[in-house]
């Protein structure tokens, strides 16, 4: 079954889904960090060479928003009507120029609505991994989801 397609009868806990791949570049690294989160081992490499990061890096909300994107594209369901919010984000290793970032989702409940059984809760744990297969952020999301019929 195509992952957008799922309805709320359609997840169960435990389910894994593996997708997309992002690659990251220097100037989307400081083009996202001048706009939205100017601090310097996120402007040049230059100065990130003068932190504890060695080098340049990118900021987690670039990243967070690079898993989101994959996210769209590969794996939330048409029938998706938004997320009241996400748990535990972590940034857990730093991601630079020239990594390749793809998404791990693991089910971890499926709930319906009682006050409106048209939909539910999918919650999941999401992980964003870089070429060497390290997780380099993760988060609790949890998605509303149109039940069938509903």
């Amino acid at each position: 079954m195509d992952l957008k397609d799922r309805f709320l009868e359609d997840y169960a806990e435990g389910d894994v889904a593996e997708f997309g791949r992002t690659e990251v570049t220097a100037a989307d690294i400081i083009a996202f960090a001048e706009k939205f989160d100017p601090q310097p081992f996120h402007l040049s490499e230059e100065a990130g060479a003068r932190t504890p990061y060695g080098g340049l890096i990118a900021s987690g909300w670039h990243t967070a928003g690079m898993t989101m994107r994959m996210m769209v594209d590969h794996l939330v369901s048409r029938h998706g009507l938004g997320s009241p919010g996400v748990d535990e984000l972590r940034w857990l290793k730093p991601v630079r120029p020239g990594d390749v970032l793809t998404c791990r989702s693991r089910i971890l409940s499926v709930r319906r609505s009682q006050s409106k059984p048209d939909r539910g809760i999918v919650r999941q744990q999401i992980e964003t991994l870089n070429q060497h297969g390290e997780v380099v952020l993760s988060w609790i999301g949890n998605g509303m989801v149109r039940a069938r019929g509903g």
